[in-house]
Formats: C-alpha cells, sequence, structure tokens
C-alpha cells in the first residue's frame, strides 16, 4: 500500500514564543499603542487603553478573590469587556470558561457546575438566568455584570465600577507554564450532554499564531467579527487578530444589512463566516450595491461551503470564498486553503493542513491504519495546538487522543496534494447553521415529557440551516400529538436546538447493547425524502 503523495503545497514550520496567552496583548500595545484595537458601536478602545482596562480588571478580579486556577464563566454577546475580561483572567492565570449567550436555565446552571465557576461575567439582560440558578451553584460566589440598565442586583458587582476603582499598570505576573489551563469551552459531543474541552495558554498562543500566519494576516488588516466569542472560531480571530495588532470591528450578532455597511464603512479586509452567513448576504438587496473592493477574502469554517454557493458569493461581490477546517479540541484551526494563490485554492476542500500540523486518516473499523491518499477513513491530526483532553472524561480523553493524535470523529480523504476532504462530519451530531447540537441532549430533554416512552433525536436537511432536529418517538400516551410536545419543548434549551419535527414510530432501532441506531433514522429518513 503505497504512502501519500508529498504535499506539492507547504506551509514551513513557524517560531512560536515562550509565552503566556496574556502576553499576545503585550506586543500590539508596544508597537501600535495608539491604534485603534476595537471598535463597538460608538466605543472605540486603542491598543494602550485596551491594555489598561485588562489589567485594571484584572486587578479587581484579584481583589475580590479570584485566583489561580478559578474557572470563571464569560456569559456576553460581542462587546468589548469580552475582549477585555478575557485576556485579564489570562493574565491572573485564572480560567475563562465561554457561555452561549442563547442558553437557557438548565444548561446556565450545567455549565456553571460542571466546570466549579466561582464566578461569572455576565450581560445585565442575562443575569436574571445566573440568579435564576444560582442556588444550584453553591461554588458561584460573584456575578459581575455587565452593560447599561439597572444597577445590580444585592451582592453582585458591576463590571465598570470595578475596572474603575483599579489600577490599569501589569498585575503581579501569575506563576504559569505554558501547558497550564487558559480556556473551558464547552464542545457538544456526539452523546451525552455538552463537554469541557482542556486547552492550554501554549495550545491558545500557538494556534492562534498558526491562524494568522495561514491567513496573512497583518496590522493593517481590518476584522468584521459577527461570528460569536463564546464559540472557538469567535476566540481564534479574537486572540489572533489582537496579537497581530488588527482592528476588531465587534458586531453583537450577525445582521446581513448591518453587515453590508460595515464592511463598506470600516473598510473591512477579511470577512469570517459561515454557509449560512454567505447565503443571508446573497438573498439581502444592498450586497449588490456595497463596494467589497478592501476585503481580500472570504474565510469560511463551522461547516462545508457548497462549491456553488461561494462561486455565487464571488460572482456578486467580487471576494473570493476560502474555505478551512478546525474543531474546538484543536483550537480550533487545523487546515486553511492557500489564501494568497488562486491557482492552488480550492472549493471542494478545506485546503493542507495550518502551520506544524500533521494529518492522517485512519481506517474506521480499528482506527489505527493509515490509509493512502484518495481512501475514506477518520482525520486524525497532531500538532501543538490540541487540547489536554476533556474535563472529567478520562475515557472519551483516551478515545480522542491517542499517540499523540487527536482522532476527530470527521470522515473525509486526504488527497496526493495534501488537501483534505471533509464528506461527513461526526455520525451523530446536528450541525444547525455551523452550530453543534448533540441528539443526546434533546433526547434526554424529551424523556422528562410524560408521554414519551422512547425517543430518538436525528438531523434532517433544511436548505438555509443545514440541518435540523427531528425527533422520533414512541408515545406512551396516545393522545399526546406533534404540536403538543412541539410546543412543551420550545424554549427549554437554546434556540438553536429547538425541535423543529415530531414522528411516532412503534419503536426506536437500538444495538444489543441499547445505544440508538440513529443511522438507521437517518436512512429512513432519507428514503422519506427521496434522497436515498
Amino acid at each position: 500500500m503505497s504512502a501519500p503523495a508529498q504535499p506539492e503545497f507547504f506551509r514551513p514550520p513557524l517560531a512560536y514564543p515562550r509565552i503566556l496567552y496574556g502576553e499576545m496583548l503585550a506586543r500590539p500595545t508596544l508597537l501600535h499603542p495608539e491604534r485603534e484595537a476595537i471598535v463597538f458601536d460608538d466605543t472605540s478602545l486603542t491598543f494602550r487603553e485596551l491594555d489598561g482596562c485588562v489589567n485594571a480588571f484584572a486587578h479587581a478580579l484579584r481583589g475580590v478573590g479570584i485566583e489561580r486556577g478559578d474557572r470563571v464563566a464569560l456569559f456576553m454577546t460581542n462587546r468589548p469587556e469580552y475582549v477585555i475580561a478575557f485576556f485579564a483572567l489570562a493574565r491572573l492565570g485564572a480560567v475563562a470558561t465561554p457561555m452561549n449567550p442563547s442558553y437557557r436555565e438548565r444548561e446556565v446552571a450545567y455549565q456553571l457546575d460542571d466546570a466549579q465557576a466561582v464566578a461569572v461575567v455576565a450581560q445585565h439582560d442575562l443575569a436574571p438566568l445566573v440568579r435564576a440558578v444560582r442556588a444550584e451553584v453553591p461554588r458561584l460566589a460573584h456575578v459581575i455584570t455587565v452593560g447599561p440598565g439597572a444597577p445590580a442586583a444585592r451582592g453582585e458587582l458591576r463590571f465598570a465600577d470595578l475596572v474603575a476603582g483599579a489600577p490599569a499598570t501589569p498585575p503581579p505576573p501569575p506563576d504559569l507554564a505554558g501547558d497550564d489551563l487558559l480556556v473551558l469551552p464547552y464542545s457538544s459531543g456526539t452523546t451525552g450532554l455538552p463537554k469541557g474541552v482542556l486547552l492550554s495558554h501554549r495550545a491558545f498562543v500557538c494556534n492562534n499564531l498558526q491562524f494568522v500566519s495561514a491567513t496573512r494576516t497583518t496590522a493593517d488588516d481590518r476584522y468584521l467579527i459577527f461570528l460569536p466569542l463564546y464559540h472557538i472560531y469567535g476566540l481564534m480571530l479574537m486572540g489572533g487578530g489582537v496579537h497581530a495588532g488588527v482592528r476588531l470591528v465587534l458586531m453583537e450578532r450577525f445582521d446581513p444589512g448591518r453587515c453590508c455597511r460595515l464592511v463598506e464603512a470600516e473598510r473591512i479586509t477579511i470577512l469570517f463566516a459561515v454557509p449560512p452567513v454567505l447565503l443571508a448576504l446573497l438573498q439581502h438587496p444592498d450586497v449588490g450595491r456595497v463596494d467589497w473592493r478592501s476585503v481580500r477574502y472570504a474565510m469560511v469554517g463551522a461547516a462545508p461551503v457548497p462549491p456553488e454557493l461561494a462561486r455565487r458569493f464571488r460572482d456578486v461581490t467580487g471576494v473570493k470564498v476560502v474555505q478551512g477546517y478546525g474543531l474546538t479540541e484543536a483550537g480550533p484551526i487545523t487546515h486553511l486553503n492557500p489564501v494568497h494563490d488562486d491557482a492552488r485554492l480550492t472549493l471542494d476542500t478545506a485546503g493542507p493542513p495550518v502551520n506544524d500540523t500533521g494529518q492522517k486518516v485512519v481506517d474506521l473499523e480499528t482506527g489505527e491504519r493509515a490509509l493512502p491518499a484518495g481512501e475514506i477513513g477518520e482525520v486524525c491530526v497532531r500538532g501543538p495546538q490540541l487540547m489536554r483532553g476533556y474535563w472529567n472524561a478520562p475515557e472519551a480523553t483516551a478515545a480522542a487522543l491517542r499517540d499523540g493524535w487527536l482522532h476527530t470523529g470527521d470522515i473525509g480523504r486526504i488527497d496526493a496534494r495534501g488537501y483534505v476532504t471533509i464528506t461527513d462530519r461526526k455520525k451523530e451530531m446536528i450541525k444547525y447553521k455551523g452550530f453543534g447540537i448533540a441528539p443526546a441532549e434533546i433526547e434526554a430533554l424529551l424523556f422528562e415529557h410524560p408521554g414519551v416512552a422512547d425517543v430518538g433525536v436525528i438531523g434532517t436537511p433544511d436548505p438555509e440551516a443545514g440541518e435540523v432536529p427531528k425527533a422520533f418517538v414512541v408515545r406512551k400516551d396516545a393522545a399526546l400529538t406533534a404540536d403538543a410536545l412541539l410546543g412543551w419543548a420550545r424554549g427549554r434549551l437554546a434556540g438553536y436546538k429547538t425541535l423543529h419535527a415530531v414522528e411516532f414510530v412503534d419503536a426506536i432501532p437500538r444495538t444489543a447493547s441499547g445505544k440508538i441506531l440513529r443511522r438507521v433514522l437517518r436512512e429512513q429518513e432519507r428514503a422519506r425524502l427521496g434522497l436515498a
């Protein structure tokens, strides 16, 4: 059996500075102190001002007892305070655990408890969710509210007050090593509830620099960031952009009309997106009236972009689409098409590995036999950006990390040039607008309904979202209707996890050990839709 051919496109090794993540802000502050670092609505911060705010918040956190290794949840939409809080925690040696602002009470309680958070920095309109579950998370000692509105509830602290009352000088450096934990994001695995992913200072520093190198980012670039900062994709843009001295234009959330206006007004140079964003922009009446000439390219990740969608976007805007690949467990980026070389740019692959990243495809049966170019199997990667493992999940860690390789669970092939194509996602996952949904989480919710005897959840195709969750349900009560169950489930999980359809069945296919055969449910659904 022959080995894959030598890749024709090659990314050379990088020299990684031996710094902790909090020092990533030091370089642009020294080189470009008066340049704008962050623009958000009517707010603007230079790198000098951003550095001072980070130092002040780090001092304030120390003052209320936050120490090295403490977990602090960040429960906000995109805003300058997110960047400040993340870097302040890094400089303090504490650990950030980002939370999705669309979470409902049960999800907030789960992550705060599982991460063992001692504090949460919560946007003022999200703070009521924290208050509602505070009795369930006894470790949570501090709630720090961000943004306008009424004063914080009794016993809570205000972000603005803490920063205003603290010095802007650097805090004492923490006694940390590169392998110490920096951030604990939660990734929806294929089974069970979301798992915490252990990412170190070194892993994040390395991956941010791999990203800067692969994207050819310079201090002259301007990023428009509407991808959420709680998501690993957004955190990569934040860290890489800050270190490179980029001007970060933040949007609280994606809005196609506002995106078009900001691209032109701020002279954005790189647009970061997921496939539904490109579709939404193409459907917006302003897209053809925007001056897109400042944009060098649009980078798309989180889900494969259909080649025809990429071609249509370039035809309308003149902006080429560059596809990449990554996952939370790798910090996230592992692959990206060449951004500077149209001759080697492909629309149907995620491109070659980023710097210092190895790749292979292994057989699906054992996961041990490397396959030659062109054969389909499980994609594996290795490099300095990999996670330490999953929080409190040794079996899942052992399954994912083997002999220095991360087994991604994604199915694909590597061609003779070294470009990877993802042909299937993690088998169980539902991919809604680039966000992963664990079927088991929705199943666990539906099992709480007294009329449900058994349930299996899969993703069914949707032209705009990619996939939406559908439940196959065995009823205890024949009077239970699909509308009633959908109504009961609505609002109990984050909006993007909303159940879209229910089909009643006589039995859920399972293995002899009781595992749901979602593959069978998917095949039945494809046959029903005429896709088999």
